[in-house]
């Protein structure tokens, strides 16, 4: 049954990547359109590099869209020390001539789910949560007929990766979060604690630019420079690709460990501000409000990749 998603993005190298993934499994995944956040870097380059990832795969027929250009209530947190001042840095890939749609991504988001099928589409959010908060606040009605949102966002064993307690997406825009959170709708997180044990090796990067392909090259050239943070700040053979790992839990859930657990989002406090409080262990009597993932096969998951990689 394919799965019918919308891509919420700031793209950032591995949101590439998660995109091209999208893009190369049209049996399992049906993608409606994209919509860009500010995040990684600001909205008119994530807008950009949304439309430079669709033409790098040659599916210049979806629809990108250009959401929210800042956090709810905060001034913009970007990224431009992981990714690069492009977001993209690395390969220069030419400006993109596909058109950016003229409707903004949070009335596209409305619009999708209230003419689809109840319950038939899933919203893939792999940057900060400002649109789809945006979309729920300004359109209760569409919560109940979300199928489901798998985001990349959070940390709880693994703590944070811009400040000592929280994860990036959710620190940009932790009042986005905490709506989404809240919202009642089915959520499977794919926080650090998963994404820092499917790390790319230099033999899983040599794969990519094996493969002969311009897409394999490209992939392999993003992965090299945005591992070379990730490698000085952990000390580890490689980077985590966070975001792939929504696309693969579509595609081959069995990949993936968590538990359905609660998870509250810290907005008040100075110290731990955008913190994804999840209660691993059962110690309150919160409600459980979200699929917590903390484990991954990781040679599974680098396998799916490269597999559907190569078909671009």
């Amino acid at each position: 049954m394919r799965r019918k998603i919308i891509i919420d993005t700031d793209p950032g190298q591995d949101d590439a990547v998660a995109i091209l993934l999208a893009l190369a499994s049209p049996e399992e995944i049906d993608v409606l359109g994209i919509t860009a956040v500010a995040g990684n870097v600001p909205l008119p380059l994530t807008q950009r590099n949304a439309r430079i990832i669709c033409e790098l795969a040659g599916h210049t027929h979806i629809p990108v869209f250009a959401g929210c250009d800042a956090p709810l209530e905060r001034r913009l947190v970007t990224a431009e020390h992981v990714h690069g001042k492009t977001g993209l840095d690395g390969p220069q890939l030419p400006d993109p001539t596909m058109p950016l749609q003229d409707q903004h991504g949070v009335d596209f988001i409305i619009e999708t789910l209230r003419r689809e099928p109840s319950g038939s589409v899933t919203l893939c959010p792999l940057g900060p949560l400002t649109n789809i908060a945006t979309a729920l606040t300004r359109a209760p009605d569409i919560a109940p007929r979300i199928q489901e949102i798998v985001l990349m966002g959070g940390a709880y064993f693994e703590v944070g990766n811009i400040t000592p307690a929280a994860e990036f997406n959710i620190y940009v825009d932790p009042q986005a979060a905490e709506i989404v959170f809240k919202s009642g709708v089915p959520l499977t997180v794919m926080p650090l604690d998963l994404t820092h044990k499917a790390l790319t090796t230099a033999e899983r990067v040599e794969t990519f630019r094996k493969m002969g392909t311009h897409v394999g090259q490209m992939v392999a050239e993003w992965t090299d420079f945005f591992e070379r943070f990730d490698k000085e700040k952990y000390g580890s053979e490689g980077a985590p690709l966070h975001d792939p790992c929504v696309i693969a839990y579509l595609i081959r859930p069995d990949l993936f460990k968590g538990r359905f657990v609660n998870v509250e989002i810290e907005t008040q406090s100075e110290l731990t501000l955008g913190m994804t409080v999840a209660d691993w262990w059962g110690v309150t009597n919160r409600p459980a409000n979200a699929t917590f993932m903390g484990d991954v096969d990781a040679s599974g998951f680098f396998q799916l990749l490269t597999e559907r990689i190569a078909r671009l």
